[in-house]
């Protein structure tokens, strides 16, 4: 049996699909599982060893891009899939979906999209909006029969190539800390990470910074150096696959509801994660060696990126909390860091 697995939604969603696709893994084992993801999330799935083949799609939003895509949906039909199922649910998913050619064509049930949608898959399931979406993609599943894997929490590898690289940019295990998420009313203020910073320090524990590339990204990194300059940070590098070899050598990792957050926990690192206007029981990672606290009462509008309130959510967290969840994760006995 062949199997097409697609997601193009964000890379923290991409990561969290894989207890599903070791579920049907661990329940068809002779199968053949293919993955289709958007080409910049390829590194994520690039050395699992149970997958057969990852395809990287060309995506750009707004636009359809039929030059580069239409290739690769060629190539897909020639695969001949028996099953495909889509866990974004988004309209790409759908017209791949159909264009796969797969005769079994599996998703979530959704009333948006275009005109139509809903004929490009052969069955749709309703998902409780309340699930972790790990056990949403596991509840999609459940309608081929499919129970769920020996373990909830989500995998992946790195590409032993860049052990060394990595090792150049983060010699010892530190704590490291991610300033950047994909919206601003999701991240913790400066000053609340510079306190940390002093605080963490003070208590023997080596932090380290990183962040995204982008031009905002990076103007949070430069504020963060005017209020505690002799904070170390890596370097910008827009590498997927390095980041992830640098990520895989920390000793913990604290970072608000981002894409890097579910990339450690998928690596097998423990985390702190700093929660304000998202839902915990939805999207923080699972495990026992993984903690979260959650901000204030978040009173934004679900549609906006800035925070609008005079108060927010993310600024209830308090650097002595997130200290103490530091402690939790590494016992005293380990805060020499050489």
């Amino acid at each position: 049996m062949k199997i097409l697995a697609i997601q193009f939604r964000y890379f923290g969603d991409a990561v969290l699909m894989t207890p599903a696709l070791r579920a049907i893994k661990e329940h068809i084992p002779n199968a053949a599982l293919h993955v289709l993801v958007a080409e910049e999330v390829t590194p994520l799935f690039q050395h699992l060893p149970w997958l057969e083949r990852v395809w990287a799609f060309p995506r750009a939003r707004g636009k359809a891009r039929l030059r580069q895509s239409w290739p690769i949906i060629r190539a897909l039909r020639r695969e001949c899939f028996d099953r495909s199922v889509d866990f974004g649910s988004g309209d790409r998913g759908a017209i791949i979906s159909l264009l796969c050619g797969a005769r079994q064509r599996l998703a979530p049930f959704w009333s948006g999209g275009f005109l139509g949608r809903r004929y490009c898959y052969t069955q749709t399931v309703p998902i409780p909006e309340s699930l972790h979406e790990a056990r949403r993609n596991l509840h999609l599943l459940s309608a081929w029969g499919i129970a769920p894997p020996s373990s909830l929490e989500m995998e992946i590898h790195t590409d032993p190539v860049r052990d060394s690289a990595a090792a150049q940019l983060l010699p010892r295990p530190a704590i490291l800390c991610h300033l950047a998420t994909g919206q601003p009313k999701k991240e913790w203020p400066l000053a609340s990470w510079a306190e940390f910073y002093r605080q963490a320090t003070g208590a023997g524990y080596e932090v380290i910074f990183s962040t995204g590339i982008s031009p905002r990204d990076q103007a949070g990194l430069e504020g963060l150096r005017k209020l505690v300059p002799e904070a170390p940070s890596l370097p910008s590098n827009p590498d997927l696959a390095m980041f992830l070899a640098v990520l895989k050598r920390a000793r913990l990792f604290v970072a608000g509801d981002t894409g890097p957050l579910h990339f450690a926990a998928g690596l097998g690192v423990p985390t702190v994660a700093l929660f304000g206007p998202t839902v915990i029981s939805q999207w923080a990672p699972l495990g026992k060696q993984h903690r979260v606290l959650q901000g204030g009462p978040c009173s934004c509008d679900g549609r906006v990126g800035v925070c609008q309130s005079a108060s927010p959510c993310m600024a209830a967290i308090s650097p002595e909390a997130v200290l103490q969840l530091v402690r939790q994760a590494l016992p005293s006995s380990r805060v020499a860091s050489g």
